[in-house]
């Protein structure tokens, strides 16, 4: 299993008071909790450290890793272990199925580890999960956080054809620093892969982190970018680093900044735009289903809705 090189040896910049997480509580948090425990199922929700775990357990929401637990990329953000994957497990859908029937899911988010080793890019994989999901759990709304494929448009296809309600793949960065921050992937790539998917007729999202060292221009031009391939739904979060091991923060982004990204996505014409910086690509999925929510709801807030 490959090391990731060790980025940085200066002090971690400590952490704003707005960036404070409230502990989980909840009746719907704790069932969900202990059907995790008991089952030992996989949730990136408790891999990834995510700050909003309880918020989503508790609005019936959580967030399935498939294809193993390791990346054969290594991407300077990402805690997800690098190296040579095991085998394809083709009952996986099957189990992950049975997985969000039993934890009652409202909303799922399935993603993976990125298989540049597989013909497939594990397409066949996401096309049965979606299909398995979709078979037990007819009331369930799903979102599918996708690799880039490599662009390549018959494994993309395999995930429109079985049909989710949301497809995301996150451009994560902007431009010039996408070598550093992502390594094996390609900005213009992801924005293909997107492209792809709109194509196809998906309902699509995308997700950038800020505090990686980007410029206030350049955000505004990813998100140019991403209005350019038609993008649905657009998430911003700040970036926090999971070890030593991996790219320092270079800055805390204020509330206030996230705020006036917000304004700038919708006039760009995004249908849904999710800006905090404890936001993360399945933050509030739920809500990114529904076409007209978000931007409804900016319009009510600008007194436009009519």
């Amino acid at each position: 299993m490959q090391e990731l090189p060790v980025i940085s040896d200066k002090p971690r910049v400590k952490k704003p008071d707005w960036l404070r997480v409230k502990l989980p509580i909840g009746k719907e948090y704790k069932h969900v909790r202990g059907l995790v425990d008991q089952h030992k199922l996989h949730t990136i929700c408790e891999s990834g450290n995510c700050p909003n775990m309880g918020e989503c357990w508790g609005a019936g929401t959580a967030t399935f890793m498939i294809l193993g637990n390791i990346c054969t990329r290594s991407c300077g953000f990402c805690a997800v272990a690098t190296g040579r994957p095991e085998a394809v497990d083709w009952d996986e859908p099957q189990r992950v199925a049975e997985a969000i029937s039993l934890m009652k899911v409202k909303h799922a988010v399935i993603t993976s580890v990125d298989r540049d080793e597989l013909k497939d890019g594990g397409s066949i994989i996401w096309h049965n999960t979606i299909k398995a999901v979709k078979s037990l759990n007819p009331t369930t709304t799903l979102e599918t956080l996708i690799p880039d494929f490599k662009a390549d448009r018959e494994n993309i296809q395999r995930v429109i054809d079985a049909a989710p309600e949301v497809i995301s793949h996150n451009i994560e960065t902007v431009e010039r620093l996408t070598r550093q921050v992502r390594i094996q992937a390609k900005y213009r790539r992801s924005l293909e892969t997107l492209r792809i998917l709109k194509e196809g007729g998906a309902r699509t999202k995308s997700g950038i982190m800020l505090g990686l060292g980007e410029t206030k221009e350049e955000i505004v031009e990813t998100l140019k970018d991403l209005a350019g391939v038609a993008v649905d739904v657009v998430t911003i979060g700040q970036y926090l680093q999971p070890t030593s091991k991996h790219l320092p923060v270079a800055r805390f982004v204020h509330p206030d900044e996230f705020a006036e990204y917000r304004e700038i996505g919708y006039e760009l014409g995004f249908d849904y735009v999710e800006s905090g910086p404890l936001v993360r690509s399945s933050y509030h999925s739920e809500r990114h289903v529904d076409k007209g929510y978000g931007r409804g709801k900016w319009l009510e807030e600008k007194g436009l809705a009519g």
